[in-house]
């Protein structure tokens, strides 16, 4: 099965002979580096490009080119490497393009030698780089990944060989684009536009229809909803910077095409707000000495990044990866085994001679021994990486930073309202049967690029099914209630707002510490009245910033206009709302995001299915949770049937209202 990466996520490579492969829609130059634990090269002895295209273990184009291939054997290496970073430019002063923002977005697949694709990557949204570094092998616990990189340079090839500790980096750029110069007569010819019917077209990462699912675990529930990160919400999709300005690149879609809504299609900015391209980043933080003959002790951050945020958040990432290939691994496993018994069963069976007497118990003994030793082998294995998870999990899980932390965290009661958004939030935890005690934190990117709903109907799950209805409804609320004070208490103060419809006032008890706090844009709305002046404010807002996008004219927009992110909550949908507001809520969800207005509903969808399938586009755009455990979400890569556990509040704790009452003073201080 090909991993199709984006941006920050990482696959694990289960062979050490391969190839490279890289498409792009005009000749560009390919190259390799070698990195050591740091990621730093050590000489030019270490770089393979057209002019000294062989290292030991590695070989890249001579030439520039549409397609190149580039060999690679991770044995062969020198001692000391421990990464191998591809890179792209586009040749100099060969008459031809001068940004990879003027060309297709090149292509990168990860094959065996036979051609089996491992990982593929497609390089999006770049615009004024005229280098890139596209992928990197890496050597993590004396096992090879594939990570996406898409790293791109304005300053061209000397800036990126300056960004990985290069001595002299504009001298070497030259003496490589001197070589590309000599070979351009050779250059390759670009091959066809990729068209949509292409086979190498990566379809859209929001888009649930391509992604496997797990059956629901009850008869008649929704199907599990695709996870929003890593191919959706995860490494890949970062965080813009916050400005006063209308939010152009806060959904998936990018900057120049945002005000065609996520629905667009348009290409997605992965950029991170704060990477500088100067200096390259600091190495994350060494891991103790393991013992002889024991694993590598885990350490926090972990991963590579450029602020220990994006450590943590990567190998929060990389954690949610291994437990599903361990678990599959396992499954499969156990599957072959039970297959292989019956398969040895009726081979014997099939005998009649084995049908009388002792013959048929020795042959069904034998074979449930063996099924029994291969699921006892597996096992181990899997008991093996369990534990090393677990491991990592207890130390990574203490020294999450309060976005990423859930509210048992003490990092929570020394919370200050930040200047800046975090890169993520996190939402919940993730868990598999196999071990249920080893959490994994579900997190989203900031900001929200998909609203929320939070499902208070009892067929939800088997815990909610065995719930008292009006305790349920209210466990939702609250569970919405608490992802609202996450959000406030996230970004900088008066850069987030909070509505809530509340149509027939029956969240009052849920709603009381947003309430007294004092941190909500208006009072609850209720009644029909209270909805439709709620819709109508923000739908204003959704119109007039899109207008401003397109006109390029943001000076333009009216000096009461709040450019904040805004977060409506509803609750008890649809009681209170009538056509033209199920409309406007509707268009909220699908243009709200890209302009940085956000959907959290508390529902049952079977009290809103008088409505017919004209509903169906809203809940597919939603992320849906549950007040409950819940086995509804899954992987993108084996579609396992992930258990989400909400958020809960330790019993006794007034974590809640002092989170808020932070977030009420630093508004007065800051005069909002």
């Amino acid at each position: 099965m090909t991993a199709e990466l984006v941006r920050g996520q990482n696959h694990t490579l289960p062979q050490t002979r391969l190839e490279i492969r890289v498409s792009a829609g005009t000749p560009v130059v390919a190259g390799a580096t070698l990195g050591d634990e740091r990621g730093t090269v050590c000489g030019i002895e270490w770089i393979a490009h057209p002019g000294s295209p062989q290292l030991p273990g590695l070989e890249v184009s001579q030439q520039a080119a549409a397609d190149h291939r580039l060999a690679v054997d991770l044995e062969a290496l020198p001692a000391g490497a421990h990464r191998v970073t591809v890179l792209l430019a586009l040749p100099v002063g060969a008459g031809g393009p001068v940004r990879f923002g003027a060309v297709p977005a090149p292509f990168v697949a990860v094959t065996g030698l036979d051609g089996t694709e491992i990982a593929t990557f497609t390089l999006t949204d770049l615009d004024a780089e005229s280098a890139v570094s596209a992928l990197e092998l890496y050597r993590r616990q004396d096992a090879w990944k594939v990570r996406a990189v898409g790293q791109g340079y304005a300053g061209g090839l000397a800036e990126m060989l300056a960004d990985q500790g290069v001595r002299d980096p504009a001298a070497l750029a030259g003496s490589i684009q001197e070589a590309v110069t000599r070979g351009l007569a050779r250059s390759v010819a670009p091959p066809p536009p990729r068209t949509p019917e292409g086979d190498r077209v990566r379809h859209a990462t929001g888009s649930a229809d391509h992604r496997p699912t797990a059956p629901p675990p009850l008869p008649a529930p929704e199907p599990p909803e695709p996870l929003t990160d890593p191919a959706t919400t995860g490494p890949a999709h970062t965080t813009q910077p916050h400005t006063t300005q209308p939010h152009t690149t806060t959904g998936p879609a990018a900057a120049g095409a945002s005000a065609a809504g996520p629905s667009a299609g348009g290409p997605i900015n992965y950029a991170h707000p704060r990477r500088q391209h100067a200096a390259p980043p600091s190495p994350p933080p060494a891991a103790p000495p393991a013992q002889p003959g024991q694993p590598a002790q885990p350490v926090a951050g972990d991963a590579t990044g450029w602020s220990m945020d994006e450590r943590l958040y990567n190998q929060i990432w990389g954690m949610f990866e291994d437990l599903a290939r361990a678990v599959a691994a396992y499954r499969s496993a156990v599957d072959f085994a039970e297959s292989r018994m019956d398969q040895e069963l009726d081979r014997a069976l099939s005998d009649p001679r084995n049908r009388i007497g002792g013959a048929g118990d020795r042959a069904r003994e034998a074979a449930r021994a063996k099924r029994d030793e291969l699921a006892s082998r597996a096992r181990e294995a899997l008991d093996r990486d369990l534990a090393q998870l677990a491991a990592e999990a207890a130390v990574v899980e203490p020294a999450l930073p309060a976005a990423y932390a859930g509210w048992g965290n003490p990092v929570w009661h020394a919370h200050r309202i930040p200047m800046e958004i975090p890169m993520a939030l996190r939402i919940g935890d993730l868990h598999l049967p196999e071990r249920a005690d080893l959490r994994i934190p579900l997190l989203v990117r900031l900001p929200l690029e998909r609203g929320m709903w939070v499902d208070s109907g009892r067929t939800a799950s088997e815990a909610a099914a065995l719930m008292d209805t009006d305790r349920l409804r209210r466990l939702a609320m609250e569970t919405a209630v608490a992802h609202a004070a996450r959000l406030l208490a996230v970004y900088p103060p008066g850069e987030f707002a909070v509505h809530v419809i509340d149509p027939a006032g029956s969240a009052a008890g849920p709603l009381a510490p947003l309430v007294e706090a004092g941190v909500l844009a208006g009072p609850p709305a209720a009644g029909p009245g209270g909805v439709a002046s709620v819709l109508a404010h923000l739908t204003r807002r959704v119109d007039l910033v899109q207008m401003a996008v397109r006109a390029r004219a943001a000076d333009s927009l009216p000096p009461d206009l709040d450019t904040g992110e805004q977060l409506l909550v509803v609750n008890d949908f649809p009681h209170g709302f009538d056509d033209r507001a199920v409309t406007q809520l509707r268009y909220l969800a699908d243009e709200g995001p890209a302009v940085g207005v956000h959907l959290l509903m508390v529902a049952d969808r079977e009290e809103a299915s008088a409505y017919g399938p004209v509903l169906d586009p809203l809940w597919r755009s939603l992320l849906r949770i549950t007040p409950v455990a819940d086995s509804h979400l899954a992987d993108p890569w084996v579609g396992h049937a992930w258990t989400y556990e909400p958020l809960t509040i330790p019993p006794g704790s007034h974590v809640l209202e002092q989170v808020l009452a932070a977030v009420a003073a630093a508004r007065r201080a800051a005069g909002r």
